[in-house]
């Protein structure tokens, strides 16, 4: 079997790079947990370096050196949950929102009542409104969730939640998961694809200082796997504009953790107004990232071929749970019923199925996705095209799984105090004042990843590119 840099590589199509180019430093367990997470993040990682020293290539002709510690890379995978502001004494304290610990403890795997566990999810007051009247609850606690998933059998109550369009799904094993005909689909699909989708001109890489400098990027993502995509491409230079509606609902600690370097701006697309501002950013960028539920955002006249047809070039990625084909492809999902379907809750734990202590599945496929968005970035360089980008939860649970499993010694790991002071580092947005969160974790000797501004305030930039006015004017 491959290793997982192998794989990975393999998703590139030219081999693996020189003997010395990427050095992965380390080993798992380092949270408590039998899958190797910490060493599938690095080698994702590891990928996202070699990316952008191809991009570097093509700029200078050169070739830098990468590298990336396992431990880090594990942190990486709950970067929002080492996230610190000050107290009124000044000391930095953890970030604690007490909703959003209250939505982990009813989202969580309950028996049903033929022998099985279903896992519903409640992560967004939307969601978690829908859920409630499935179950027939007046308001969900960890005790009534459990008493009225019991009255049904797994697959009656999955199929329920699917057709309430709320997110959640019987536990499986990953031997019965790939016995389906969806899990099959996925088999046969590399863990990243980029898909040609139409031709255009050669377009050079900017020229700047860092591998994605003047590369202009689109992030219609919430949460955590989409923007993380977005925020790994802004610390290698890209311009990123996040772009979602006032009244979408948010994880307020996944925003600010997840938003660094980028800017973020309101467009409502339930308006002709919103939708033709989107399109006339569309025409001067050169990424469009989304991972609205499947089907979405075509309706809406920003489906790949659109935006191929609009703006000829550009990299269109799709960030799903369960990806783009297959019979549960329609469905909506999060990082937790990634693991539910694909196995990984299943085994994690032998005893009971048990949530992974980190979301792997979700920031391992935003790396994937920026890696996928170098990769194409590179080929319209080297050939030109339009590029659709497909990365998803499930098949990056589909990954962590086959790399095997350790085994670990004590509960509760965690990275030593110490050993996260290496790796945060403080940053004074003007919005709500200083923090200290998580750096980029990748190293690169020429062009070491960084943020050039602070995480934004919701919605508080322009409807423009930087330096334009162009489509603000446009819209007024």
């Amino acid at each position: 079997m491959a290793t997982a840099f192998e794989e990975v590589m393999a998703a590139r199509g030219k081999g693996l790079p020189a003997e010395g180019e990427v050095a992965i430093n380390g080993h798992d367990p380092v949270f408590s947990t039998r899958f190797r997470i910490g060493e599938v993040c690095a080698a994702v990682l590891g990928g996202v370096g070699v990316a952008a020293n191809d991009i570097w290539e093509l700029k200078t002709g050169r070739r830098q050196k990468a590298a990336i510690n396992v431990r880090h890379a594990a942190a990486a995978l709950k970067s929002s949950s080492y996230l610190q502001r000050p107290d009124a004494g000044g000391v930095f304290r953890d970030v604690v929102n007490p909703d959003h610990e209250f939505m982990r403890s009813i989202t969580q795997p309950w028996p049903t009542k033929d022998g099985r566990f279903v896992l519903t999810h409640f992560g967004l007051p939307n969601l978690k409104a829908r859920m409630t009247k499935l179950l027939g609850l007046s308001e969900p606690t960890p005790e009534s969730v459990a008493a009225a998933v019991a009255t049904w059998n797994a697959l009656d109550l999955e199929q329920a939640i699917d057709e309430n369009r709320v997110c959640g799904g019987m536990v499986r094993s990953n031997a019965e998961w790939l016995a389906t005909p969806h899990g099959q689909v996925l088999a046969g699909k590399p863990i990243v694809e980029v898909i040609k989708i139409a031709d255009s001109e050669p377009e050079p890489m900017p020229a700047g200082d860092r591998p994605l400098s003047g590369i202009r990027v689109l992030d219609l993502t919430r949460i955590l796997a989409g923007p993380v995509c977005a925020r790994t491409l802004a610390e290698n230079g890209a311009e990123v504009l996040m772009v979602t509606a006032e009244r979408l609902p948010q994880i307020p600690e996944h925003v600010i953790d997840t938003s660094h370097g980028k800017r973020s701006c309101f467009l409502d697309l339930s308006t002709a107004d919103g939708t033709a501002r989107l399109k006339a950013l569309v025409k001067d960028a050169d990424v469009f990232s989304q991972g609205y539920r499947p089907g979405m955002i075509g309706k809406l006249g920003f489906g790949p071929e659109d935006l191929a047809a609009l703006r000829p070039g550009i990299i269109y990625t799709t960030i799903s749970c369960y990806g783009a084909d297959g019979p549960f492809s329609h469905r909506g999902g999060w990082e937790q019923v990634a693991q539910t379907m694909t196995g990984i809750c299943h085994d994690n734990n032998p005893e009971r199925p048990h949530l992974l202590p980190a979301a792997a599945c979700d920031y391992t496929t935003g790396y994937l996705g920026a890696y996928g968005v170098m990769l194409a970035l590179a080929r319209r360089a080297r050939e030109g095209g339009s590029y659709h980008v497909r990365v998803s939860l499930c098949q990056s649970g589909m990954f962590i799984h086959r790399q095997g499993k350790v085994e670990y010694g004590q509960a509760n790991m965690d990275l030593a105090p110490a050993e996260l002071d290496e790796i945060r580092i403080e940053s004074k947005p003007p919005h709500i004042g200083p923090l200290r969160h998580l750096g980029p974790v990748l190293r690169l000797s020429e062009t070491p990843p960084r943020w050039i501004r602070p995480t934004p305030k919701l919605g508080g930039d322009k409807v423009e590119w930087p330096g334009t006015g162009g489509v603000q004017a446009a819209a007024e």
